[in-house]
């Protein structure tokens, strides 16, 4: 039986190997591999952005000095640093310093308001934020509130001067400093940890430890991180690369478990993480980044990237050489097939990723495209030995047409950071195995691959009927006009719930309501299609291509004139 109390309650100086179950493992470290790459291909680059090009050697020798700061500071064993940063090479920076001083990084999303930063930094413990300039106002206005966060280190985007209360980051990271252990060491048992928000609730801080992440995501590319480290030796992994690795590039936010985890992985590979310049989706930028630098492997999020892309090819197929490219990968949003045929036209040779996973549970299940094998939408392989378990406890069975919630074992988090009753019903037991089980209700098809419903927790109730606004959501936006679209329930007298979509439409479209409600009904059982169509001019997803389902929930209630319940 795993012990899920212990973790929850870490704070600030107590060490995640005192806290975990069972003897200590030391295992795989980021900071031990980062900075092998380093001395092995020291004149490589490591990050790109523009005309910045930092290599391996500076990579490591800048970290260096940020955990040399960060100690001297008094930060103790697994204090928190939290990363208050748009896509620069300063986060990932930020993050091996850390990893170097056995400290913690912590992402914190920037379209957070006052009350959210606060809740975050208080929540997390944090004793050091790395913050851009331009966000200089809104920490100024939150300091007082976060007495614990020793450290505010400032880092210039030319958006105005530095504040006297903060230390400029710069003048930090170009101290040179010898490599940098701590007095504790480090180990695989050191954790980093990523909150996410959901869609319910305050945002929760999900622990990895370093030696389960590493096992879960970098073993991908190199399966020698499914060996023992002490078994094979340390440096094993890395001494493999006869060359470094390709260039990657995240387009999506590191400050997200899609952009952070996959920026990890090219690391980790020897190659270097290629940044956009641009704070917004720049489709241009991006193609124009990805043909100078030859990347190997795009990271998206499903369709609020594909889309976009798509449209700037389709209207200037011969403009960009993309041959470097042959992978894309997406997390966290559905990529629809259609999307995936048309990303195939430009190039044809690209293998496209479609993984199902979370900040809480990698591996549950993902599907791959090619040139002429492009899977359905929102249709998956389950990840290994995961298992979809109905809501009275059992295992559902391929071809019952039964729900139920995708469970995945092997490496997974600790669990939610000071939470335990969030912890105990995510992390579970069931038939002697610890699974995480985040949430995403699908059914499995007769073949064992499985159908993605969504979350639960947006699950809309009409005439007794469930059903998942996901699920309608992609049938919405398989016609040919809708750009983009969300799916709500409002107060209902008859059904409880009705079913209301809220459309934005492709530029330049045009589409009747009546038109996307027969077309629902031409995909799904009539009961599932909207009885309502309200259009916005767009539907606002963050950047990590997640809606915020409570605002659309308002605004729906406020076009029809109903009372929230």
């Amino acid at each position: 039986m795993v012990d899920l109390q212990g973790p929850y309650g870490l704070r600030s100086g107590e060490s995640t190997t005192q806290q975990a179950e069972g003897d200590n493992m030391p295992g795989w470290n980021f900071a031990e591999l980062w900075e092998q790459v380093a001395d092995r291909f020291p004149q490589s680059d490591a990050q790109v952005q523009g005309k910045r090009r930092i290599s391996w050697k500076e990579f490591d020798e800048r970290a260096d000095g940020l955990a040399r700061y960060l100690l001297d500071q008094g930060a103790v064993q697994q204090d928190k640093i939290a990363l208050y940063l748009y896509n620069a090479p300063e986060y990932m920076e930020g993050a091996f310093g850390a990893f170097k001083a056995g400290l913690v990084p912590v992402n914190t999303n920037y379209r957070y308001l006052d009350d959210e930063l606060a809740y975050l930094w208080q929540n997390a413990d944090a004793v050091a934020v790395i913050f851009h300039g331009c966000f200089t106002e809104r920490v100024a206005a939150v300091r007082e509130r976060v007495p614990q966060v020793r450290d505010w280190l400032w880092v210039d985007d030319g958006s105005g001067e530095i504040p006297e209360w903060a230390t400029a980051y710069e003048s930090v990271v170009t101290v040179p400093t010898e490599r940098v252990v701590p007095a504790w060491g480090r180990s695989g048992d050191d954790i980093l940890m990523i909150y996410t928000g959901g869609t319910t609730g305050m945002p929760k801080g999900v622990m990895w430890r370093q030696d389960d992440l590493i096992r879960a995501v970098i073993s991908v590319s190199n399966p020698l991180f499914n060996e023992d480290p002490e078994t094979i030796g340390f440096t094993a992994a890395i001494d493999s690369l006869e060359a470094p690795g390709m260039p990657g590039m995240p387009a999506c936010p590191l400050m997200h478990g899609t952009g952070w985890f996959t920026a990890n992985l090219y690391l980790t590979a020897g190659g270097s993480l290629v940044l956009l310049e641009d704070r917004h989706l720049d489709i241009e930028e991006l193609l124009d980044t990805i043909q100078r630098e030859k990347v190997g492997a795009l990271t998206i999020v499903g369709d609020a990237f594909a889309k976009p892309i798509l449209r700037v090819l389709d209207a200037q197929p011969d403009r960009w050489d993309l041959s470097s490219l042959f992978l894309i990968t997406s997390s966290g949003v559905m990529w629809s097939e259609g999307s995936k045929q048309g990303l195939l036209k430009h190039n044809p040779n690209m293998f496209l990723i479609d993984s199902f996973s979370s900040s809480e549970a990698i591996g549950l299940g993902q599907s791959v495209s090619s040139s002429g094998a492009e899977e359905k939408t929102a249709h998956f392989s389950l990840g290994n030995g995961a298992q979809v378990i109905s809501d009275d406890g059992h295992a559902v069975q391929a071809g019952s047409g039964e729900r139920g919630r995708v469970a995945v074992p092997g490496h997974q988090p600790l669990g939610y950071y000071k939470d335990p009753e969030k912890s105990a019903a995510t992390f579970i037991e069931f038939e002697g195995v610890r699974y995480s089980m985040p949430g995403d209700y699908a059914t499995i098809e007769a073949d064992g691959t499985i159908t993605l419903l969504g979350r639960g927790s947006v699950c809309i109730n009409t005439g007794g009927e469930k059903v998942f606004p996901e699920e309608v959501e992609e049938a919405l936006k398989t016609q040919a006009q809708v750009h983009d679209a969300v799916v709500v329930g409002v107060p209902d007298e008859k059904f409880g719930e009705a079913i209301t979509a809220v459309v934005e439409i492709a530029p330049g479209a045009s589409v009747e309501s009546a038109e996307l409600i027969e077309h629902v009904k031409e995909h799904l059982a009539a009961y599932k299609a909207p009885k309502t169509v309200l259009f916005v001019d767009s539907i606002g997803r963050a950047p990590n291509g997640k809606v915020d389902y409570k605002r659309h929930k308002q605004y729906a209630l406020d076009q029809l004139g109903i009372a929230p319940e």
